[in-house]
């Protein structure tokens, strides 16, 4: 380099040849700010009118220089070959000879590759680690970026992540399933939710079954099914296969039972007893509405249990009051007998008592 000329650091924004002319009287203007430096190489010097005008021209850096210009799918990053060569991967071949790269007119080295997620290759080669996105999708498309780069440290820290994340896993519904009747009561007695446990064991019979039966059996499963779905977070729901009862559902509040709607009965058909299995969907749907009265707060609205005629309605004193506690712990019980007499009916009409 001549006496005269100076070595010059000078930033550049986007990819092109820059030529800059300096005068002693631009000397002291301020310089743009960076997003990327290079050097610069002086080109000439010519005296213009007494003061000296310098010439500096940026010239293209190719894959042996210190430092390197990438363009990945059209996303542009300027880093250098110490970064790109300090792991054993992909990108140390490239840029060690071992493999050709294509270069375009301006030196940016071209990776046929999408460049959302290089930042993050990049971050990771230079300091070993670098934070992982969130979204189990994001997570993906970096694992996926890391295998093709050969970046084995980055791929293994995606897949934790994502087993991390499935292991985290939380189901939108959870439906226990009743072992025994101290775990029912457990988990009554510990839910500040109410609660609806329908029991259904068919097996649990003597007699044949009537010819809908196995339908309405299936109805009532469905439609705990989606009443589970629709109060999620409000109402617990729990299933008890191990039960007395073909068909029957609890209803809780404040950890005691509030309400039963037993399904089954005991008819006659053809001078013979049989099962039969009901779907009264209307009034489960009640009884499961009814039971939000005793949602958290624990305790009940009064203005609500009076509209729904509940036991804290109406006024008086405390004889009132009394009675009211006695109407509170009663259970309502809404089902049929489950034996009934022979009666004179015509040969094979079913008929079906309620209490």
């Amino acid at each position: 380099m001549g006496r005269g000329s100076r070595f010059i650091p000078f930033c550049f924004s986007r990819p092109s040849l820059l030529q800059v002319e300096m005068s002693a009287e631009a000397t002291t203007a301020p310089l743009p700010a960076p997003e990327a430096c290079a050097p610069v190489v002086p080109m000439q010097h010519q005296p213009t009118g007494g003061a000296v005008g310098v010439t500096f021209d940026l010239k293209p850096l190719n894959p042996s220089s210190k430092y390197v210009k990438l363009n990945v799918g059209g996303s542009l990053h300027y880093t250098t070959v110490q970064t790109l060569t300090k792991q054993d991967t992909m990108l140390k071949a490239m840029f060690s000879g071992r493999m050709e790269v294509l270069t375009d007119s301006e030196g940016w080295i071209l990776i046929d590759r999408s460049g959302r997620h290089f930042g993050t290759i990049l971050n990771y080669l230079r300091d070993g680690s670098v934070s992982l996105p969130e979204s189990q999708r994001e997570l993906e498309e970096v694992l996926s970026e890391a295998r093709y780069y050969l970046i084995q440290g980055l791929v293994e820290d995606c897949q934790l992540a994502l087993q991390q994340k499935s292991d985290a896993y939380d189901p939108l519904c959870l439906i226990p399933m009743v072992t025994s009747p101290k775990e029912e009561q457990q988990i009554i007695s510990s839910c500040s939710k109410p609660v609806v446990k329908l029991l259904h064991n068919r097996s649990n019979n003597k007699y044949s079954y009537t010819s809908n039966s196995d339908d309405n059996l299936l109805k009532n499963i469905e439609l705990f099914d989606k009443l589970a779905l629709r109060f999620n977070g409000r109402v617990l729901f729990i299933k008890d296969v191990l039960g007395d009862e073909i068909c029957c559902w609890s209803f809780y509040g404040q950890g005691r039972k509030i309400a039963e709607v037993c399904c089954t009965s005991i008819v006659y058909a053809t001078e013979k007893k049989q099962t039969k299995v009901e779907f009264p969907e209307a009034r489960i749907f009640e009884e499961t509405l009814n039971i939000l009265i005793y949602e958290t707060p624990r305790v009940p609205d009064k203005a609500l249990l009076e509209a729904t005629g509940g036991a804290a309605g109406g006024g008086g004193g405390p004889h009132r009051a009394d009675e009211e506690d006695g109407r509170e712990h009663r259970v309502r019980r809404i089902h049929v007998r489950r034996h009934i007499m022979h009666d004179e009916r015509p040969h094979g009409h079913q008929a079906v008592f309620k209490d």
